[in-house]
This record gives C-alpha cells, structure tokens and sequence, in this order.
C-alpha cells in the first residue's frame, strides 16, 4: 500500500534549526510567536523615523466615557502602543496638542465640537470617523461613532494603521459596513467535537462554563471585534437540542456577556424538532398552536437571560435533519413561525437553503433554486435566507448560485467556508481572498448589468431591509487559532470583506502580512504574491477546469474520482465528473440536466455553450470528448494532465519561496508553515498522481510529451484508507 509519510530533507534541516537558533529548546518554542496572537501583535516599530513621527502625533490621550467598552478601548490602546512605540502615554482630560481623542457625541462634548454632528447621523451604530483636525486650536485626531462599539471599530482602523506602517497626519476616513449581520457560524458540537474542524477541539468549553471563563474567550472576541464581525453562532448547524435547556442556555449567557462589550451578539443552531425532543410534545408542525407557543416561550427564556440574543441558524430537511417538510409544511411556514417567536425581542432567522433530497428526482445542483424561488416573498421581513456561494457544496472553485438575484422580494445571506473541508484541510496553504472576491464580484445580470452578486447580499440591488455575510469557522483549540498560521488569514479576509466587499483581496492579504509576519519588503512582496497564487494553483492540482466533488468519500481528505455506489448518486464521484471512454464533465447545458436556465440572461448564454463558458468552468457545465481543443490549443486531456502537473509544481516552487525568506520572519511561525509546506507539497502530487491514473483509465491517452509518468499504481491509491481522519461529521 503507498504511504504519504515520509521525512524531507527540509523538515529535517527545519528541526535542527529549532534547536540550534535559541539558546535553549524551551526558549525556541515559548518565545511568543507561535500564532496565538494572530493579526493584533503589536511589535516594536523599528524604523525610528517613523516611530518618532507617530510618537509626535500622539502625545497623549483622551478616551471618554467609563462603560465596559470604553474600557477595552483603553486597554486595547495602552497595549498596542506600548508595544509598538515602547510607551503606554498618558490620559488627560483636558485638551492638549496631538491628542488622539474618542468619544461620542453623548460622551464626549468634544466631539459635539468638532463640527462632524452631519457626517455622524448617516454613520449608524457601527460606522466611524478618523479626522485629524484642529480643535480649539490644538491639531488632534478624533476617532468619533455614535456608540462605543463604533469607536472600538475605529480604534481597530486606527491601529491597523499603525501596524501597517501608514501616514496618520491627514486622516479623512469615514467607514461604514456594507453588511448588517456579519456573522461566524462554529460547527461545533457540544462533546467539543468541531465538525470540519481541523484546527483542535472546540474552543467553547462547555463542561467549565458558566463560571469558568477562558482568556482565549476574549481573545476570540477581541480579535472579531478588530475585524468588525459582529456575532457568532456557537454551535453545529446539526444541532444538539440541549443547546436550548436552561443548563445550556446558562452557558451561552456567560459567552454572551463576554462577547456584549465587543460588538458581538450570540446565535444559536437550533433543531426543528426541539418541541417533541427536549419539549414533550407529540409533533413540531409549524403550523399547530402548542409549538407555536412553545417556541414564543422559548424565546422568551432566551431574551430573559441574553436580552441582546441574535436569533436563530436553521437546517432543516437537509442531509436527515428534520424539518417542516416532515409536516407537509414549506421552509416558509417553518421559518416564518420561529420568526414570530423571535420579533418581539428584534431576533432573526438565518434559514439555510443548503437543501437537496434524492426523491425529488432532480440534479443537485438545481434543487436549491428550485426549492426557494417559488417561495421568494413569503418569508416574514426577520427571516434571512442563507445561501452557501456555489450550487454544490463549498467546492474549491463553483460557479455563483443562481439563487443570488433570484428572489427580490428575500434578502439573502451568503454562506462562506472558511475552514478547509475541500481544500486540504489545515495543511494546505490556500488564501481564500480571491475566492470570496470571485464570487461577491461576479455578476448576475438580476437587474441589468453591475448586478453582482454582492449588491443582492449587501441588500443594495433590491433594497431589502436586512442583509447579512456568515462564514463556517476554521478557529479550535491550537495555539495558532487555525492549524496553519496563514489560514489566519482567511478568518481575517472573511471579516475584512463582511465590512466592505470593494476592497481587494491583494490590499487585505498584505494587511495581514504586515501585520502578523512583518512589514519587511521583501517578506510582503513574497508572501502576498503566494498568497493571491494560492487558490489557483490549489484548484489545479485538485479540481482543474471545472472538476468538482472528487475527494474521498465523508471525511473529504485527499482525492477520490473513483468514489460510487453509496447510497445516493450525487454523494458520489463519479455523479459529477461522469468520465467515460468518449470524455468527461456534466452536462448542465440545455442538451444536458439544463442548469444554466437558472441563470439570467446573458450569464445564461454565457454557460450554455463550450465555445464561451469561462474556461475554469469548463467541465462544470460541459461533457466534452477527450481530444476537445481547449483554448491553449492543447486537447482537454492534454490540458487536464498540464493542469495537474502545473498545480502539483507549483506547490514546490512555493516551498522555494518560503524557504527563501527564513532570515526575515521568527523562527516559529516560519518552521510551522514550512512543515505545512511540506506536507501539502507531497499531497499535491498524491492528488496528481491518483486524478492522472484514474481518468487515464477512461482517456486511453498518453501522458503529454515531457511530462514524467504518474508515480505508484492506481489500485493502490484506491485502496489507501484513512479511518481517523479529523473533522468528520458525528
């Protein structure tokens, strides 16, 4: 049987590092930078020009009021200054040259001065100021909101500022998000098994809570907070009713008030049939008066204990979840029932529309569009229908769902993974920016051209009332958060892109860098140039030209288009890619299962025929024979095979890079990724080598000429088994 473990000559070079480059093995692995503090490190400035220009633009500081808020951004501030300036300054309440002041109009008449009363009332309870103006005759800089949570963002912004070395001498920012619910959702469960999770266990421990509160809790919150999300869902959408018995809702109210003074509101999964598991009821129709009830008393409970409660995450009739079509109900009259439990108390339901069922006889792809469309303006206006970003199932690269466009009269929230379910778990170096920008970017023609698919989830295209962003968490126990300190960065990008979807994910990757590998050139250049390459070079040795859904079977690790016969077809491999002796791809076209009539027009026209399809789409909507000219002039075998071999390549000339850059970034961050470089550089060719032997298999076609012939025997990667493979579902 092949093995995929081995030893390189790297990771041994980087173990004896460890011990050589510090006086002491201890000192190697406790000097701090082993990821735990993620994006908010705080280094010293080294550049002494600059520290000394920041240092005579703030000279002291004026922080007003004394709430719970107000008092992290204190702390937050004497931390972060200290440690990149070398000096905690000192408060004053009186008005003094180069002050950094912040406040809020009911707190600070200071800022009732300064002129901004228009500017603010268009800014709600998030958005926020940064000014540097005179004031009384003093240059300040304001950081100015409307709430405390506001100027808790701004002071994020601020200090973002200083950690990415930027000019702060002439402020003008006004910031706003472009999203209203701009949500985390942990598929945690309540043993602390994380389902997908590939980063330790859950960072929620249940069995010490209430009383016993983790630093690490705060950590998470503060670190949300700098990023502006704003609420996390703490448990798995395969929901545990006991999450909703008052012992558990005790739990989440100690969560709660740790998270308030950060912004953030808690979420719970829920399951639907709660009323006849932990309620004593003999149904969960959503239409029968007592679990009508039962859920308006629940809710109350809930908002007796956790007042500023978000509301509800819902899976229903989705992958055996129960739901209101077990009652002959529509997901409407389900989630509109919760939603009458939770407006009382300004809750809302996010409503997943992450369903598909095999009697329906229909190609999944389909199914979800097919399900909510016909519903689209029977949702109660605190309903949200979350929608994962592609018509499958968080694939490394989908075409958008056509959802997006399609009912203007539902506000639709996005569903983004950022934990790595498809795309190597957390070993593999995959920056999900452009992915996200792929997606939010793209546009669906709803209402004409510029219809992105943005605009419909920010709520801009239609004008509904509630918008909302939500991302599956890759965030356990380890030190590092994530399992790979450069999948840091994907929580990072998620919450950057949640507050406003215009930037880039360039500009946001080499935000990061600066801020959590340093501000060396050379190291930002470098890193950020692997970072942008990263998805693409993933999606090559993976799942190039539209592939999709050929990783093993449950646990999703490693490759395995040879999957079939389970109990449905479309969990199987072989129901997506449908290779065969004359070619390979769906058909999605009107010749084929016609997807693309979910489309509007000309996203439509665009899909339907090979001659215009994007080519990374290629295979999603086409079964094309094996010697089809690609537009590289080659075959598409001949492409398929250059695609795998490019990808499995590149990974080797990323470990190159890195490796070129150990003097410039701390030893520990650096031999973490370096040994997660390593592993992903011999599982790209695992993948190459196991997708090229298999569709060679229906191809009957030499590998292209100066290309080495595929490593090992087909049989044996089909035979290679992995029992114990992290987050699998339970």
């Amino acid at each position: 049987m092949l093995t995929i473990q081995k030893y390189s000559a790297r990771i041994i070079f980087g173990l004896l590092l460890c011990f050589t480059a510090h006086a002491s093995f201890a000192q190697f692995f406790f000097d701090g930078e082993d990821g735990y503090r993620l994006w908010l490190r705080y280094e010293p400035i080294t550049d002494r020009k600059l520290a000394k220009q920041y240092q005579q633009q703030i000279q002291s500081l004026q922080i007003a009021g004394d709430s719970q808020t107000n008092t992290i951004i204190r702390k937050e501030l004497h931390h972060a200054l200290s440690g990149l300036l070398g000096d905690s300054l000192a408060e004053s309440q009186q008005l003094k040259n180069r002050q950094l002041i912040i406040g809020t109009p009911l707190n600070s008449s200071l800022i009732g001065e300064a002129g901004l009363a228009e500017e603010l009332a268009n800014l709600g309870n998030e958005g926020y100021l940064l000014r540097s103006i005179k004031l009384r005759g003093k240059q300040v800089t304001l950081i100015a909101g409307n709430t405390d949570v506001a100027t808790l963002y701004g002071t994020f912004h601020f200090l973002r500022l200083l950690q990415t070395h930027q000019p702060i001498d002439s402020l003008a920012v006004k910031s706003t998000p472009k999203m209203d619910l701009r949500v985390l959702n942990h598929w945690d469960n309540l043993d602390r098994h994380v389902e997908r999770g590939y980063a330790g266990q859950s960072i929620w421990d249940w069995h010490k809570l209430p009383e016993y509160k983790e630093q690490r809790y705060y950590d998470y919150a503060r670190a949300n907070a700098s990023i502006g999300i704003n609420g996390t869902v703490l448990n798995n959408v395969n929901a545990d009713p006991l999450i909703l018995t008052p012992q558990y809702l005790e739990k989440v109210a100690s969560l709660a008030d740790i998270f308030r003074p950060y912004g953030i509101k808690v979420y719970l999964s829920i399951k639907f049939s709660s009323p006849q598991l932990i309620g004593g009821m003999s149904t969960s129709d959503p239409l029968n008066p007592a679990v009508q009830k039962w859920w308006r008393d629940k809710a109350q409970e809930i908002y007796k204990r956790i007042p500023d409660f978000g509301g509800f995450l819902v899976k229903a009739n989705s992958e055996g979840q129960p739901g209101p079509g077990d009652f002959g109900r529509s997901h409407a009259q389900g989630a509109n029932m919760l939603a009458e439990a939770l407006e009382p108390h300004g809750g809302i339901v996010m409503w997943r529309a992450f369903v598909y069922a095999a009697e329906k006889n229909e190609e999944r792809s389909k199914q979800a569009y097919s399900e909510f469309k016909p519903l689209d303006g029977q949702f109660h206006k605190n309903v949200l229908v979350q929608v994962k970003n592609g018509p499958i199932d968080f694939q490394p690269r989908e075409p958008f769902s056509p959802l997006f466009g399609a009912t203007p009269q539902t506000p639709l929230m996005m569903e983004f993974q950022i934990t790595m379910e498809y795309l190597g778990f957390s070993t593999h170096w995959v920056y999900l920016g452009p992915m996200y920008k792929e997606v939010l970017d793209a546009d669906t023609f709803a209402k004409g051209a510029g219809s992105t698919v943005a605009k419909v989830v920010d709520g801009s295209l239609f004008n509904n009332s509630i918008s909302g962003i939500a991302g599956v968490a890759n965030i356990g126990t380890d030190r590092n958060w994530t399992g790979h300190i450069i999948l840091q960065s994907n929580w990072y990008v998620f919450g950057r892109l949640a507050w406003d979807h215009q930037l880039s994910a360039r500009e946001i990757a080499e935000e990061w860098v600066r801020m959590t590998l340093g501000n060396d050139s050379e190291v930002v250049t470098k890193v950020t140039d692997l970072m942008m390459a990263s998805r693409e070079i993933t999606v090559n040795y993976m799942t190039p030209l539209g592939l999709h859904h050929i990783m093993a079977e449950g646990h999703h690790y490693g490759p395995g288009p040879w999957v079939k016969d389970l109990g449905r077809d479309d969990w199987t491999s072989v129901y997506y890619h449908r290779a065969d002796k004359n070619g390979i791809g769906f058909d999605r076209s009107p010749n084929g299962v016609n997807a693309v009539e979910q489309y509007f027009p000309p996203v439509r026209d665009l899909y339907t025929s090979p001659e215009t399809v994007p080519e990374e789409f290629l295979l999603w909507f086409h079964h094309l024979s094996w010697d089809y000219k690609t537009r590289s002039g080659r075959t598409l075998w001949n492409e398929l095979v250059h695609r795998y071999y490019d990808g499995a390549a590149a990974v080797g000339d990323m470990a190159q890079t890195w490796d070129s850059l150990q003097e410039k970034i701390a030893p520990q961050p650096f031999h973490q990724i370096q040994m997660a470089l390593d592993i992903q550089e011999k599982e790209a060719l695992w993948w190459r080598n196991a997708c090229v032997l298999y569709f060679q298999s229906f191809s009957d076609r030499p590998i292209p000429e100066g290309l080495e012939k595929p490593q090992g025997r087909l049989q044996d990667y089909i035979e290679m088994q992995f029992p114990h493979a992290p987050g699998q579902g339970k």
